[in-house]
């Protein structure tokens, strides 16, 4: 399927994908307000094998057939976040510890 994608220039990595060109009248109103202006960014031929960064093809290519659009919203982890290493325990706060200690001493 060929398709057209804008970026939004009041969300920051947010995409809209359109099944036809310049076809805003399929965004409701509530969505086209948020995005605020839009500007074209790419056009591309979309199939089902194709792999995309951040989205499912398979769900891109069934928004666009049923409601003529889709919302490409930036990802929830950022890269910095996936460059930390887990935790092994829950963090503390030295102020707790410290607290506990000054306790401890005034029981004794």
């Amino acid at each position: 399927m060929h398709c057209f994608v804008y970026a939004s220039l009041r969300k920051a990595d947010a995409y809209l994908w359109l099944a036809r060109r310049d076809h805003f009248d399929v965004l409701p109103e509530s969505l086209a307000l948020m995005l605020g202006e839009l500007r074209f960014a790419l056009e591309v031929e979309l199939s089902g094998q194709r792999r995309l960064p951040f989205e499912d093809a398979q769900q891109v290519l069934e928004h666009l057939r049923t409601q003529g659009w889709h919302l490409q919203l930036p990802p929830q982890q950022t890269l910095a976040a996936a460059n930390h290493l887990p935790y092994n325990s829950a963090p503390t706060d030295q102020r707790d510890t410290d607290r506990r200690d000054d306790s401890d001493q005034r029981d004794e």
